[in-house]
């Protein structure tokens, strides 16, 4: 027997160990964590027909695209995240065929607005954004781990740290959750302070840290640049607090991470157009 041959039985273990330590592959250790804690409370038979139908389903349509694309079987990763996220953020009462199809959105988005290397907007908000639109969904935020014990939110802020830090996110973090609690105390101040109150309380209060841990980090979204991640975050967060305070939609934070995804693809073709004119 050669070398090779005695060694491939770990060849597939190897991998699945290095992809286990990439950025994709921690949050699909968190996020399923962050689930099981979920329904703890809400319960499995709650929780578990979106979660499922969402996730089965960006999978079974990114399989075959990422098949197409690179002429192999790989496994859809990226879509699995999407899929999780958007389920974690729907509110579980809604059908599961909702979720099914909002990951689908989600998934196809991807391909369909598109910049040089990466897709433009976050894939779970756009496609929540999309469908509130064409179901009138709710949003629960119930990944989150509202309405658990403290320890709950220890773990919320324990593996959003974590994962930011992993993916060196902390600016864009940090100039987010700054600025959006800087307006909203503002506005405490000088208005009404029961209009805002809601925000610091759950489930607003976590939705917000969610948001900003796992999807204002998003890597292929977002801005590597510690510069660029600053105005990132601001961005995000005016957006975020205008859309609460002029429309009042649900969906205010999501939409201010769209705003900052457009920001960031015109930033970038900018700075590939300046790099094609010096050469």
């Amino acid at each position: 027997m050669t070398d090779l041959a005695m060694a491939s039985p770990s060849l597939p273990l190897k991998a699945l160990k290095r992809f286990f330590k990439t950025p994709k592959g921690l949050l699909i250790l968190i996020l399923p964590a962050l689930i099981l804690l979920a329904a703890a409370g809400s319960g499995w038979r709650v929780l578990a027909p979106g979660v499922i139908a969402a996730s089965l389903a960006a999978m079974a349509i990114d399989a075959p695209i990422l098949y197409w694309r690179e002429k192999t079987w790989s496994f859809p990763s990226g879509a699995l995240l999407t899929g999780l996220l958007v389920a974690m953020v729907l509110s579980p009462h809604e059908p599961w065929h909702i979720a099914a199809v909002t990951a689908a959105v989600g998934v196809v988005s991807k391909y369909l607005v598109r910049g040089r290397s990466a897709n433009v907007f976050n894939p779970a908000a756009l496609a929540l954004v999309a469908t509130f639109y064409v179901f009138d969904t709710g949003q629960s935020w119930w990944g989150a781990l509202p309405g658990l014990p403290i320890a709950a939110l220890v773990a919320l802020f324990a593996t959003g740290l974590f994962i930011t830090n992993r993916v060196n996110k902390m600016p864009a973090l940090l100039s987010f959750l700054g600025v959006y609690y800087l307006l909203i105390t503002v506005t405490a101040f000088v208005a009404d302070p029961a209009h805002v109150a809601e925000l610091y309380r759950e489930p607003d209060l976590h939705a917000a840290l969610f948001f900003a841990f796992f999807m204002v980090t998003d890597p292929p979204t977002s801005p590597p640049k510690a510069r660029d991640q600053l105005v990132f975050g601001v961005i995000t967060a005016v957006v975020s607090y205008a859309v609460f305070e002029i429309i009042g939609a649900a969906y205010f934070l999501l939409a201010g991470l769209l705003a900052a995804n457009a920001w960031e693809a015109w930033r970038r073709h900018r700075v590939h157009a300046a790099r094609a004119a010096r050469v």
